[in-house]
């Protein structure tokens, strides 16, 4: 996950903003938007602040009035999807909290549509801003190391904190599970999900219904106990899954 300072919230799916019909599109967005899309095609060093500036109809020169160095354009990026995961993230859970389920109750749910609670919450969060960001998601996942010190330093510390985010809702709903398990699972998660977006050939309601469906699925694997059998494995009871909650 990354961050950007929070002057240009990155709401955009990776090439365009949202935006009311017919209102322009500050230059400042135009360059993060294209640079974005051209960053996720060619990768950070392959795109050249000529590039950008061409893509969004200026000259390279130009667009230094904007960005002192094209890292600075990188930064604002990847600062600004990773302070959005983490501050939306945090609000979804929030929310939720008053309607958690215990663990018994989510596993008469698998595969309905009725799951609700922190971790159900986070899952559609994360799921709805990969499949509006994918080209977000791919700069993050691959031009992190691009980043100049104190960028990459912030980002990494906004991701930890998004990670605990899933951390905590995971063993809120799943007490038994240790915090190294829950930690493993909300990574398996993003790796899932983020790493669909761009192979896709669904539409979108049904791709995100099928990563939501996938993610709710593999995440409840953490009440697994491990020593059953494949053949035999059952998800901890109820009762003894919310003894001991951390």
């Amino acid at each position: 996950m990354t961050v950007m300072p929070g002057s240009a919230s990155p709401r955009t799916s990776g090439s365009a903003s949202p935006r009311t019909s017919g209102s322009p599109i500050p230059r400042r967005r135009q360059i993060l938007d294209a640079a974005a899309e051209l960053f996720a095609r060619s990768g950070f060093r392959g795109v050249s602040i000529d590039d950008i500036g061409a893509a969004v109809g200026i000259s390279g020169p130009a667009l230094y009035r904007h960005f002192p160095r094209k890292e600075a354009i990188l930064g604002e990026l990847l600062v600004g999807i990773s302070e959005e995961l983490l501050e939306e993230g945090r609000r979804r859970a929030r929310d939720a909290g008053g309607e958690e389920m215990g663990v018994g109750e989510a596993t008469e749910t698998v595969g309905e549509e009725t799951d609700v609670g922190g971790v159900a919450a986070l899952v559609d969060w994360h799921v709805e801003f990969a499949l509006d960001h994918p080209d977000l998601i791919t700069v993050q996942a691959r031009d992190l190391d691009a980043l100049g010190p104190e960028d990459r330093e912030h980002v990494r510390r906004l991701q930890l904190a998004y990670v605990e985010v899933w951390v905590d809702a995971l063993r809120a709903e799943h007490p038994g599970v240790d915090v190294r398990t829950a930690r493993a699972a909300a990574h398996a998660a993003f790796g899932l999900i983020n790493s669909t977006p761009h192979s896709a050939r669904l539409a979108r309601a049904e791709m995100a219904a099928l990563l939501r469906r996938m993610a709710l699925q593999a995440l409840r694997a953490v009440d697994v106990e491990p020593h059953r059998s494949a053949s035999r494995c059952t998800l901890v009871p109820a009762g003894s899954a919310k003894e001991g909650t951390a």
